[in-house]
């Protein structure tokens, strides 16, 4: 798998699609622990249609390279080390598509470095004061020293724990291999153990509410893919959040919980194809 080093951390990635796709590239970011594995359904239809897709593991919990020492780690951080990675590999007007915790660092990328960003596309995530949205606070409060997230991820391995409210129950129909891959890292890696908690305290630190006010400075397209099945992240959300972009078209995926991309990937594929084809 290649990595790109960048200040804060070295993040590894997949890349799909032909390299000389007609169409702007597409960057991904999942969420809070959760890989790059999410969008894998996402990125084999959009590959197959020609899209090149950048595939990263952001340093969000399930990550296996811990960050750099001494660098910070914090929504605003991992913001700028999506930045930094566009830059890195030389990619413009990108498609960046984000989901869950995702889709609240995509709104603070292109609050604070909007140039390289084309056109975004939500699914079901956090914003507003919904950073994160009932239970999760609940969990993360849980979560934030090394040693509660040793003793809760062992518990975890239960399957029926992994996948209760509490856990990844409310997000998606869960696979227990993919779930229990992704609690693996934090619960055998000190490193990334730290990393987790350092972040979870900085998400409970922060709110989108302020960046909400200056969404509607992006003119550039706006696709919100909501999933209306959602207990975390409601459709009155998504509508909310469609409502700040002045240039936004708003799906709503009748069926679908918080993991769109796994419960109905053709639609974020439909969406993210209508509004990159022929964008240059």
């Amino acid at each position: 798998m290649p990595q790109v080093a960048l200040e804060q951390a070295t993040i590894d990635y997949r890349v799909l699609g032909p390299q000389d796709s007609p169409h702007p590239p597409v960057v991904f970011v999942h969420g809070i622990l959760v890989d790059s594995r999410l969008w894998d359904r996402v990125a084999d239809g959009l590959a197959s249609k020609g899209f090149r897709c950048y595939l990263p593991n952001w340093p969000l919990g399930s990550h296996t390279i811990p960050v750099n020492d001494g660098a910070e780690l914090s929504p605003r951080a991992v913001a700028t080390m999506i930045d930094d990675f566009i830059e890195k590999l030389g990619l413009a007007d990108v498609t960046l598509v984000g989901n869950d915790t995702g889709g609240g660092l995509c709104q603070l990328v292109i609050d604070a470095y909007p140039e390289n960003v084309g056109r975004v596309v939500l699914t079901n995530c956090d914003a507003f004061d919904k950073f994160p949205p009932f239970p999760f606070t609940l969990v993360f409060a849980l979560l934030r020293g090394p040693v509660s997230i040793k003793v809760l991820f062992e518990q975890m391995r239960i399957k029926a724990l992994r996948h209760s409210p509490l856990g990844f129950g409310l997000l998606v129909n869960p696979d227990p291999q993919l779930t229990a891959s992704w609690l693996e890292p934090a619960r055998t890696d000190v490193r990334i153990r730290r990393d987790l908690a350092r972040l979870l305290r900085a998400v409970a630190k922060t709110d989108l509410t302020d960046v909400s006010t200056r969404l509607h400075r992006f003119t550039k397209p706006v696709t919100i893919v909501w999933g209306q099945r959602d207990r975390a992240f409601t459709p009155s959300l998504g509508r909310r959040l469609a409502a700040l972009f002045p240039t936004s078209t708003l799906i709503e995926v009748p069926e679908s919980r918080t993991f769109v991309s796994l419960d109905a990937p053709s639609a974020v594929i439909d969406a993210i194809a209508t509004v990159g084809a022929g964008a240059r």
